[in-house]
């Protein structure tokens, strides 16, 4: 590991300009290529304090040993020779997109005497014109089979058509009139390379031309009573309309556009690209990629126009380029574009209808395209009993952490303080044994805090401590530990009567709390690893609760969110797993899934607190009769007023039911006035049709609003 000062230029030595630069490791091979408006401020950037460098900025730094640039005159040049060098030799530590598959496109060689139309994959050749690209080989057939009727161009190999001139006879396509047979001289070059232009025309959307025209002749010919050739213009018509049906309409101005999409985490990134030509989507390609640098959204979409459009020019460049956010700076990007494309190039986010609602399609799919990713590359065996070695490697284990218990913290500015734990087991989730948990702000029989307030901290400790407190009790009186009360399993929500006040809350997300023989469902085994989401203060509360209750054979662990640093208990230092870590890959993955599952059940518990009225108050009043009690009152303000006779004449309510609903309403404070948004007037609570306090209603005005930004 080389010591970036080391090799770090003189001052004054490294230029003012624009330009690109290369940091190179011992072995001389580039690592890195970046581009700068300042190659001064830029490189200063690298030669700082390391522990002000991003973690993954820092690895590079320290595994270069030297850094070279090259001035020149423009942002615009530097961006074209950053493309350049990065094709070149490849550098590590830039983000490099990768296709899962060779995309074909259909080609039309308009570089030869009589132009073949053909699938072509790979490296594009000159003097060829492509369409596309398709995501499957046979929806080009498909759409070049119906064309064939009106534009009857060469689809044969050299060697068919040059065995067709020398016998004299042509292949079935030229006898069923879905070739003009030029082998055999029947068409001209010139009329047939007219005739492949044309083909062209039609598939970059001039449809309408073709169509009308060909109308014009199928008039005509019924006119004339040629009915034969009118029928065939009939079904020509009918060829062209099925072939335009394949893509339908997305843009109605017949918009010529590229749509690029990115979705992304701390990782990866994933790339989808909608070609439209003629308000259709002609063409479709993903890419993926791991996100080996510190990189913003915008620096992705740079590197995927440089990627997709480095080797076009002219038309392949479209007009219109919709981005989900723009590089920066812009011009440069855009000032290259329009000198690839000979024109004007418009590179821009799109705010609002047809291109708007398009672009969320394609975000939608690049998301897809992530999932499906990570989920394939979840699904193999060696990849993640690679990724359990170097998880033990790293936290220095004695053996692989067959089973990971993960725990994180989930609240609304303090308020409905939940936990969860999610298990993985081999590396993949067991979601039958997820467990919920309410934080109770106690441990065992003492009251440790009120258990309200952001103190992720506290929290962590109590749910590691009831978990494993559970652990132990039941290990004691069965010798295997069973989860929950077999007298008395409580829920997240009513943890039950349980005597043991630290049951923990646990709600089986299964099919069944029992096992065949009646028994609850058990663990298989305690956990060789738990994983915390957050740092070293949560780290360190959940290894003092497994301390307090003499655990000491399980290790613990915590993946700290903005850097993907992993801290044990007791280092000042983290663990840096490397960008490529299958380990690091996997820590994510539960450390995710803990916290989706952690916030679930908070948001839960927060919209039926929102909707909670003096009728849960109620003890025995259910579902079923708070909706027969509102349905025969046809509101909560009728109910109120309602004496306990005329309650009792509901079906199932009794008197003593009757006088502990009036008790509940004369206990509880009076609801919320509900407000008319669009005029801001108080309305009556039967005008308005909701109230807080009926069972299954939205929210009355007035409620806290949603503010899922601020969860955690």
């Amino acid at each position: 590991m080389a010591d970036p000062s080391s090799y770090r230029p003189k001052p004054g030595q490294i230029p003012d300009s624009p330009g690109v630069y290369r940091f190179r490791d011992e072995h001389r091979r580039v690592i890195y290529v970046g581009k700068a408006k300042s190659l001064r401020q830029r490189l200063a950037n690298y030669f700082q304090d390391l522990a002000g460098l991003h973690p993954r900025t820092r690895t590079m730094v320290t595994t270069a040993a030297s850094v070279e640039w090259t001035v020149v005159s423009t942002e615009v040049e530097a961006l074209q020779l950053e493309y350049s060098w990065i094709k070149e030799y490849d550098p590590r530590f830039n983000v490099k997109y990768r296709d899962d598959k060779s995309y074909p496109y259909l080609a039309v060689t308009m570089n030869e005497e009589f132009p073949r139309v053909q699938v072509m994959r790979g490296h594009k050749k000159k003097g060829v014109r492509y369409f596309g690209p398709y995501a499957h080989a046979w929806a080009i057939r498909d759409t070049v089979d119906l064309l064939l009727r009106v534009f009857p161009v060469r689809t044969c190999s050299a060697g068919v058509f040059k065995n067709a001139s020398r016998t004299g006879r042509p292949c079935l396509l030229g006898y069923i009139g879905k070739c003009s047979a030029p082998c055999v001289g029947r068409i001209s070059p010139d009329d047939h390379w007219e005739l492949a232009d044309e083909f062209c025309d039609f598939m970059t959307g001039r449809t309408g031309t073709y169509l009308r025209r060909l109308e014009k002749q199928m008039t005509e010919a019924a006119e004339e009573m040629e009915y034969e050739r009118a029928a065939r213009l009939r079904d020509d018509i009918g060829a062209l309309k099925k072939a335009m049906e394949k893509n339908a309409v997305v843009l109605a101005d017949a918009t010529d556009a590229d749509l690029i999409a990115v979705a992304e985490d701390e990782l990866e990134a994933a790339v989808q690209i909608f070609h439209v030509r003629g308000g259709r989507v002609r063409g479709q390609r993903g890419w993926v990629t791991d996100k080996v640098e510190e990189i913003t959204t915008g620096a992705l979409v740079e590197h995927a126009l440089q990627q997709l459009y480095g080797e076009e020019t002219g038309d392949a460049v479209p007009k219109e380029v919709l981005v989900p956010a723009l590089p920066d700076p812009l011009e440069p990007v855009q000032e290259w574009l329009t000198a690839r494309r000979g024109s004007n190039v418009s590179l821009r986010i799109p705010q609002r209808g047809d291109k708007r609602a398009l672009m969320e399609t394609v975000e939608r799919n690049a998301q897809q395209s992530l999932v499906l990713h990570k989920t394939k590359r979840a699904s193999d065996l060696t990849t993640r009993s690679r990724a359990l070695e170097e998880i033990a490697e790293a936290l220095d284990l004695d053996s692989a952490p067959l089973r990971i218990e993960c725990y994180d913290i989930s609240h609304l500015q303090g308020d409905d303080v939940v936990a969860s734990m999610v298990v993985f087991e081999d590396g993949l989730a067991r979601k039958s044994e997820y467990r919920r948990f309410e934080i109770k702000g106690r441990v065992g029989d003492t009251q440790v805090w009120h258990g309200e307030g952001q103190d992720d901290v506290r929290s962590m400790h109590e749910v590691i401590s009831r978990r494993f407190r559970r652990y132990l009790a039941d290990k004691e009186r069965t010798g295997e530990w069973v989860d929950g009360n077999p007298d008395n399993p409580g829920t997240s929500e009513n943890p039950g009567t349980s005597e043991n006040p630290d049951a923990m809350a646990d709600a089986p997300i299964a099919s069944s709390l029992t096992e065949d023989d009646g028994r609850p469902k058990r663990f298989a085994y305690p956990p060789q690893l738990v994983v915390v989401d957050g740092g070293q203060p949560q780290v360190a509360a959940a290894k003092r609760a497994l301390d307090e209750l003499g655990i000491d054979d399980i290790a613990v662990c915590g993946l700290a969110k903005r850097l993907e640093e992993v801290w044990l208990p007791g280092d000042d230092d983290p663990v840096v797993l490397p960008r490529t870590s299958e380990g690091l890959y996997l820590l994510q993955r539960v450390r995710d899934e803990a916290h989706r599952f952690a916030i679930t059940y908070q948001r839960t518990k927060r919209a039926k607190r929102f909707r909670a009225g003096p009728l849960d108050d109620v003890p025995g009043l259910g579902d079923a009769r708070k909706q027969a009690l509102v349905k025969h009152f046809g509101s909560m303000k009728r109910l109120r007023s309602a004496t306990i006779d005329q309650i009792c004449e509901v079906p199932g309510i009794g008197r003593k039911t009757a006088e502990t609903i009036l008790a509940a309403f004369a206990s509880a404070a009076p609801p919320a006035p509900a407000v008319n948004t669009a005029t801001g007037e108080i309305m009556d609570e039967e005008e308005s049709g909701t109230t807080s306090d009926s069972p299954g209603e939205p929210v009355a005005a007035g409620a806290p609003e949603d503010r899922r930004g601020q969860e955690t």
